[in-house]
């Protein structure tokens, strides 16, 4: 009598192979939709702080640019120890356009270098391995 409650009991924990497929298809599902829902509040977050920052960024920008035009008004108030203001402001002038001039070259030399805008290594290298694996499957 022991022995047959025993079996029906270890019978009533025991579950078909589709029950466990459904149980572990669902807990699946929970799993990936918390994952989801995790990712999404911490890309939230990153996006706020992103932002943030972007805005300190441009803060930092015109505070630069700002510092630069004191210091141009200095360098120009410099020379005209030298030369009456109206040179002097056109010697700076110049100053400026020459280094603006050597930084667009420098720039366009760079862009140059880096389009196209694919990697294109990494794509050589890829081919290669297809090749390579075509070769492969072929003997």
């Amino acid at each position: 009598m022991l022995d047959t409650e025993s079996r029906q009991s270890a019978r009533a924990d025991q579950h078909t192979v589709g029950e466990l497929v459904a149980q572990a298809s669902e807990q699946l599902t929970t799993v990936v939709r918390s994952e989801l829902q995790l990712a999404q509040a911490e890309m939230k977050e990153k996006g706020k702080r992103a932002g943030l920052g972007g805005g300190m960024f441009g803060g930092a920008a015109l505070a630069g640019l700002l510092a630069l035009q004191a210091l141009v008004a200095a360098a120009i108030a410099a020379v005209t120890l030298v030369l009456p203001v109206w040179a002097a402001a056109l010697v700076v002038f110049g100053a400026l356009l020459l280094i603006a001039g050597v930084l667009a070259l420098v720039g366009k030399k760079e862009i140059k270098q880096a389009t196209p805008a694919t990697p294109q290594e990494t794509i050589g290298s890829v081919r290669a391995d297809m090749d390579a694996i075509r070769e492969g499957a072929q003997r």
